[in-house]
């Protein structure tokens, strides 16, 4: 019996975003502020030659700077970022997590002074632990499902 397999074409100019843990692409998406109204492919689950899942994104036209690499660092801190031009990948770096978030999260603790209309910028630090948990600056708590916490 012959299986079939869909293919998805390279890209010719763009970033392709690799390693993405299983699961996790739409919420990488979510943390770069990027809409399905671009040109890109996502696949969810794929087979890794290192063993197990993961997830990848091709976004067209979209160099992604370290920056905004380092956002997709907070969702799947493992992920390799490919920049491509001309169909060639010209760079490629692992995404790094910041070691403070600013602006870009909500506290989920809801008597946060971050959630009290006061003229403040929300503030988060890499904990340090493991490396993947970050603390808000302001009341101490740990941030749960950043995904989830990320305001735009």
């Amino acid at each position: 019996m012959q299986e079939n397999l869909m293919k998805v074409q390279r890209i010719e100019h763009g970033t392709v975003i690799d390693h993405i843990l299983p699961g996790k692409a739409f919420d990488v998406l979510r943390v770069l502020g990027l809409s399905n109204d671009r040109s890109l492919s996502i696949l969810t689950n794929s087979h890794s030659k290192k063993g197990g899942k993961k997830d990848i994104l091709k976004i067209e036209n979209v160099e992604l700077s370290v920056q905004e690499a380092s956002r997709v660092a907070l969702i799947s801190p493992q992920a390799t970022i490919n920049i491509i031009v001309d169909g060639k990948v010209v760079r490629k770096f692992n995404a790094e997590a910041p070691k403070l978030v600013r602006g870009i999260l909500s506290c989920s603790n809801p008597n946060c002074i971050s959630n009290q209309n006061e003229p403040i910028t929300s503030e988060f630090r890499l904990g340090p632990d493991d490396g993947h948990r970050y603390v808000c600056n302001y009341c101490e708590r740990d941030l749960v499902d950043l995904a989830k916490r990320v305001r735009w």
